[in-house]
C-alpha cells in the first residue's frame, strides 16, 4: 500500500498529487513493469479520501499510458521499455522565427482610420450600461437576422442619411461585408438553382477595378465573374447589357478604388437593366458613403429602387472602427422570403452585447455627432494632402478627391508601379498600388497609387508628402 503524503491545504487537487506521486515512482523505476497497484477502493480507504479522487488519478495515469487496467484483475504498471522510449526519444524542435513587422515612418494606408478619434468615453459608457441584471436576455441566443431594436435603428439611419426606405424585417445583420457576401452566395444558389434559362447559376458582373475581396469570395464560391470596364461615370451599362450576367456588384456612391461617383442618369440605366429581367439584381456596396467633402451627400442607389432590385450592403467599419465587425444588408422582398425559407438557420454572427451598444450608439444620437466630428477631421486632412501634393506640380495627376479616405495619384515617371512602391519603401514610405484591384491586368499609362490619409497626423501628411517628393523627384517626368 502507498503512503502518499497528501497536502490538504495545497492549491493542487489531491487527485493530481496522487497522480504525480505514482507517475514519479514509475519513471524512477521504484514501481516496476507489471507491478500491481492497490485497488482504488483500498487506496482510498488507506488515505482516508473519497474513492472518486483515486479514480480520477488512475484514469489520468491510464490515459497517459503509465498504467493499464486489466479486466477483473486490477491496475498494472505498463511496459517500462515503452515508457522509456517515450521519455528518451529525441524531440525535433523546429524554430519558428517571428514575423518581423515592417515599420515605416510614413504609411499612406487607404484602409486605415484615425483610431484616436474613436469615441472611447461613449463606448465605455454604453458597455457599462448593458452589463446589468436587467439585460439578462443579451446572453441568450437572439434573432438570426440581428436584434429587432438594432435593425430598427439601422433602418432609421438609412432613411435619414442615405434615402433608403426599408423595414427592419428586410435587414440582416452580420459580422462585416465578407460574411454578408457569403450569405448572398448561398441565397443565389436557392434563387437560381431551378432557373433553366440562366443555367441554374448566378453570373456576376463586377466593376474593373473593384473591391478585390468581393471578387475572391464570388470566385471561391464558384460563381463566374465578368469584369466590366469603367468610364468617368462608373460601370458601362451598354457593355453590361451584352453579357450573360444576372447580378452586378457596384459601388456607386464612391467607386472603390477609383473614387468615381455614379451620376443619376447612369444609375437609372443600371436600374432599367435590372428591371428588364425578373431574375436580375444589383448589389450596392455603399463604400465610404459617409465621407463626402464637397456638395450635398449622394443618396444611395437603393433610394431610387422602385422595382425592388437592389441588395444594399453597409458597414460601420470605416465610420466607427474596423474591429467592430458589424455590417448590414437590406434584401428586396422577393429575396427576403427566400432567405426566410432557406437561410434562417444561420445565426447572427454579431455578439448581442455589441448589438446593444451599436443600437444605442445610433438611437441616442451618438453616431450622428461622431460622424460630424470625424467628417470635419477627415476633410481637413483631405484638403491638407491636396495642398501638400502641389510640391509635385505637373508630374502627378490626382483623381478621386472630395470623398472617401484616399486619393488616387498617378505619377509621371519611367518607373513601374512596383518599382515606385519599392523605391518609396527604401525611404521608409509605405505606398499601396492600384494594379492589385484589377480583375485582370490593365496597362495604365502611369503607375497609380492609393494615397490614404486617415491614419496620418497633419504633420505626417506634410512631412510625408515632402519626403515622397524627395524620394521620387529624380524619376519624375514633367
Amino acid at each position: 500500500m502507498f503512503s502518499i503524503p497528501l497536502d490538504t491545504e495545497a492549491q493542487v487537487p489531491m487527485y493530481e498529487q496522487i497522480y504525480s506521486y505514482i507517475k514519479n515512482e514509475i519513471k524512477d523505476s521504484r514501481l516496476k513493469e507489471h507491478d500491481k497497484l492497490p485497488s482504488a477502493r483500498n487506496l482510498a480507504s488507506h488515505l482516508n479520501i473519497s474513492r472518486n479522487t483515486v479514480d480520477m488519478a488512475y484514469s489520468q495515469l491510464v490515459s497517459e499510458g503509465y498504467i493499464e487496467a486489466v479486466p477483473k484483475s486490477g491496475f498494472y504498471v505498463s511496459s517500462i521499455s515503452t515508457l522509456t522510449s517515450i521519455q528518451t526519444a529525441p524531440v525535433s524542435v523546429k524554430t519558428i522565427k517571428p514575423k518581423v513587422k515592417e515599420i515605416y515612418q510614413y504609411n499612406f494606408s487607404p484602409f486605415a482610420i484615425d483610431i484616436k478619434s474613436f469615441p472611447y468615453n461613449v463606448w465605455r459608457k454604453l458597455s457599462k450600461d448593458c452589463m446589468n441584471e436587467y439585460n439578462n436576455e443579451l446572453f441568450l441566443l437572439g434573432d438570426s437576422q440581428g436584434d429587432e431594436t438594432l435593425r430598427a435603428a439601422i433602418a432609421g439611419y438609412l432613411y435619414s442619411s442615405r434615402g433608403v426606405i426599408c423595414t427592419p424585417e428586410q435587414i440582416i445583420v452580420g459580422a462585416g461585408t465578407d460574411y454578408l457576401l457569403l450569405l448572398l452566395c448561398r441565397l443565389f444558389y436557392w434563387l437560381y438553382r431551378d432557373k433553366a434559362e440562366v443555367d441554374g447559376s448566378a453570373v456576376i458582373a463586377m466593376e474593373n477595378p473593384t473591391y478585390k475581396r468581393a471578387y475572391e469570395i464570388f470566385t471561391d464560391m464558384h460563381y463566374p465573374v465578368l469584369p466590366i470596364e469603367l468610364d468617368q461615370n462608373g460601370i458601362q451599362v451598354e457593355k453590361l447589357q451584352k453579357t450573360t450576367a444576372n447580378i452586378v456588384y457596384v459601388t456607386p456612391s464612391h467607386q472603390y478604388p477609383l473614387g468615381l461617383v455614379m451620376p443619376v442618369k447612369r444609375r437609372q440605366e443600371l436600374l432599367s437593366w435590372a428591371a428588364s429581367n425578373q431574375e436580375r439584381y444589383i448589389i450596392e456596396d455603399d463604400h465610404d458613403s459617409e465621407f463626402r467633402y464637397k456638395g450635398k451627400p449622394i443618396p444611395a442607389l437603393k433610394g431610387m429602387d422602385s422595382f425592388e432590385k437592389v441588395i444594399y450592403l453597409g458597414t460601420f467599419s470605416r465610420a466607427i472602427a474596423p474591429a467592430i465587425r458589424v455590417g448590414y444588408m437590406v434584401l428586396p422582398e422577393q429575396l427576403l422570403q427566400l432567405y426566410k425559407n432557406h437561410l434562417k438557420i444561420f445565426s447572427s454572427t454579431v455578439s448581442r452585447v455589441d448589438q446593444y451598444i451599436i443600437t444605442h450608439f445610433l438611437a441616442d444620437g451618438y453616431f450622428e455627432r461622431h460622424l460630424n466630428k470625424i467628417r470635419t477631421l477627415y476633410k481637413s486632412k483631405h484638403d491638407l494632402l491636396l495642398q501638400a501634393l502641389k510640391i509635385f506640380r505637373d508630374s502627378i495627376v490626382v483623381e478621386g478627391e472630395h470623398a472617401g479616405l484616399h486619393l488616387v495619384v498617378y505619377f509621371k515617371t519611367n518607373l513601374t508601379e512596383q518599382e515606385l512602391i519599392s523605391h518609396a519603401a527604401s525611404h521608409s514610405i509605405k505606398l499601396y498600388g492600384l494594379d492589385v484591384h484589377y480583375i485582370y491586368p490593365k496597362k495604365n499609362s502611369m503607375p497609380g497609387i492609393l494615397l490614404g490619409y486617415a491614419n496620418l497626423t497633419e504633420k505626417d501628411i506634410l512631412d510625408g508628402s515632402k519626403a515622397l517628393y524627395e524620394a521620387l523627384k529624380d524619376s519624375l517626368l514633367t
